[in-house]
């Protein structure tokens, strides 16, 4: 007779089990993301998977269950027996996805000035504040991350769920790009510059000059980071040809 009590070989984990598994790999995934977005992992760079382990104080197993993830996001490039390493940056990729961007905003924006409420503009507001006092500080993480939340608000505010949703699908990609787009100190200055017109035009819902403003600023960061690319090829060529 079958003990009625013992566990069926097949039976799922306990809950509680896979709930933190799944909490510990969202969070190496995360971290990796944010490192990669930030540039602490640059473009074309060996991924030090023991440095990263010791660092996170996790094992290999969940570390590379992460950058399969994030190799399925492009993020990532995995050779057999070489390890992984940060994809580089396609200028003729971005070209096509800050073209789509750049549509998208400049409609977000023009959307936003009609149906944004006033505490959503002053939520808006409070962020604008909040990145102009992270620029004076050179505080680039949180500049960048305040900035993020001013685009996505205006998303939001705009009240379209499938605008969202082609947003949402770019955005991860679009956002290594973005903070690599204001490492020189005059397109930074420029941007800071950008966003008050911007704030402004949302103020005064005045969505005919909205939207071309998003799309110039999406505009001139792309052509920041072309420069920002070419610079660093290269000065890849040169430490190449000096080995």
């Amino acid at each position: 007779m079958k003990n009625a009590s013992a566990v069926p070989a097949t039976l799922d984990p306990p809950q509680d089990m896979r709930i933190v598994r799944a909490a510990l790999y969202d969070e190496v995934v995360q971290r990796l993301r944010q490192m990669i977005f930030e540039g602490e992992l640059a473009p074309g760079s060996r991924v030090p998977e023991r440095v990263l382990c010791e660092r996170f104080g996790i094992s290999r197993t969940p570390l590379r269950e992460a950058l399969r993830a994030l190799a399925s996001e492009g993020l990532i490039e995995l050779t057999p027996h070489r390890g992984a390493r940060v994809s580089r940056l396609s200028p003729t990729d971005l070209d096509h996805m800050f073209e789509i961007m750049e549509a998208l905003e400049a409609l977000a924006g023009e959307l936003a000035c009609v149906r944004i409420t006033e505490a959503g503009i002053a939520h808006v507001k409070r962020l604008h504040e909040e990145m102009v006092r992270h620029y004076r500080q050179r505080n680039r993480p949180e500049y960048f991350r305040c900035n993020q939340r001013i685009h996505e608000s205006l998303v939001q505010a705009a009240g379209n769920p499938v605008l969202s949703r082609l947003y949402a699908s770019l955005g991860d990609r679009m956002r290594r790009a973005r903070y690599m787009a204001n490492l020189s100190e005059e397109r930074w200055r420029q941007a800071v510059e950008e966003h008050e017109a911007i704030l402004d035009a949302l103020i005064r819902r005045d969505a005919a000059r909205i939207g071309p403003l998003l799309k110039a600023h999406l505009h001139h960061k792309r052509i920041a980071l072309n420069t920002a690319l070419q610079t660093s090829e290269q000065e890849e060529s040169v430490q190449d040809a000096s080995r």
